[in-house]
């Protein structure tokens, strides 16, 4: 993948590298960087490279869109990112034989995969993902059957992170296509819960067709089939099918199904502690968020629920970043809707400091912020900033 070389970023890493208490000197040992080009990255005398952008972002361990200025897009790479998936789409069946590393060290690789999806760092699984899918397919194909199920399991996780790009970056028939082959890896696995956590990642394709009701029926027909254990991964998958379900009733209009499937997930998520179950979030705190969208996707006489919720509660730092950003996403359109864009506004702002590429790129900020300035024509040079760094346009 070509490298992009970013401009006036220097500014805000030496900003950064104070704010954490590091020396220039700290910051060139840890990012693995010389000295000397530290120094003339600070003074402006060079741009950065996005290797060097996301090894100095790593090592002040912060997401490199914080280091850009505002008009300054990280995406590139993720679009660019595109072929390279859509290749190992066409040959994941029958893949050349190639070289992969033992299986552990693939389970090292991936691990951090996982955790920049759950962070919404979509630019880092950009750049990792296209050749590590490869990877595992060569290996998944080369696998000796006792090791099948497992390498199958990091084919799932990797999929679904490379998916998270191509859904949030708009392309959403390769985002069907990387579920497909999630679903083909996830029957290789014999897990039902990656069973049901592929069916939790399926709703996506729902979602993007306005497919509600059908999503609807999916996610029920997926709840029906999880495994009844009462281990925690499997209480936390069902729980997570339900939760999601109640999303997709509400789009559909279904009140009587959203109750249903949120009542469901509320009991289910009191029997687990807050945590992150084969990739995804679920407990008590991701229930609550869900409060929050299942009223929004309600409308208007259910709002008020929504903005309660807020009022007397907040997601706690330990979430995955994504979540919390989508809960002021979330929240941001309940408050519009509710005649507050000032408060509105803040919600959205707070979205794009928890998770900058998360809410840069989700449709709702967009629209959003696009009536917005509409509405604050006299608060324009802040609205019309935001607007700008997300790409907001006047008929959103």
């Amino acid at each position: 993948m070509p490298s992009i070389v970013y401009r006036g970023v220097g500014p805000r890493i030496a900003y950064e590298r104070r704010i954490s208490g590091l020396t220039q000197a700290d910051l060139a040992r840890s990012a693995g960087t010389a000295l000397g080009t530290i120094r003339k990255i600070e003074r402006g005398e060079r741009g950065v490279s996005d290797a060097v952008l996301d090894a100095i972002a790593d090592a002040l361990d912060i997401d490199p869109a914080r280091l850009l200025p505002d008009k300054e897009r990280p995406d590139d790479r993720a679009h660019q990112s595109m072929p390279g998936l859509s290749s190992v789409l066409a040959t994941y069946d029958v893949p050349e034989g190639g070289p992969f590393r033992p299986l552990p060290a693939l389970a090292e690789a991936v691990a951090p995969v996982v955790a920049w999806r759950l962070g919404a760092q979509y630019v880092r699984v950009a750049r990792t993902a296209p050749d590590l899918l490869t990877e595992l397919c060569h290996a998944l194909h080369g696998a000796e059957p006792g090791d099948r199920p497992t390498v199958a399991r990091l084919l799932v996780d990797v999929c679904r992170a490379a998916d998270a790009v191509a859904y949030k970056y708009g392309a959403q028939d390769l985002s069907a296509r990387l579920i497909d082959l999630m679903r083909w890896a996830a029957r290789q696995t014999d897990d039902p819960v990656v069973d049901a956590t592929t069916a939790y990642v399926r709703t996506e394709t729902f979602f993007a067709a306005r497919a509600h009701s059908a999503g609807l029926r999916a996610l029920e027909l997926a709840a029906d089939r999880a495994h009844m254990s009462s281990a925690a991964e499997a209480v936390a998958a069902r729980g997570a099918l339900h939760m999601r379900a109640a999303v997709i009733a509400g789009r559909a209009g279904d009140g009587d199904a959203t109750v249903t499937h949120l009542d469901a997930a509320r009991i289910l998520g009191d029997q687990v502690p807050e945590g992150v179950y084969n990739g995804t979030a679920f407990g008590p705190d991701s229930v609550r968020i869900h409060e929050v969208s299942v009223a929004v996707s309600l409308g208007e006489d259910h709002l008020g629920r929504a903005l309660k919720l807020a009022r007397e509660w907040a997601p706690p730092r330990g979430l995955p970043a994504e979540r919390r950003s989508g809960f002021y996403i979330e929240l941001g359109r309940a408050q519009l809707w509710s005649g507050r864009p000032d408060a509105a506004f803040e919600s959205l702002k707070v979205a794009r400091r928890i998770a900058p590429q998360h809410a840069r790129e989700h449709r709702w900020v967009k629209e959003d912020a696009a009536t917005l300035r509409r509405l604050k024509r006299a608060d324009a040079e802040s609205l019309s900033n935001f607007a700008e760094w997300c790409n907001a346009r006047a008929g959103a």
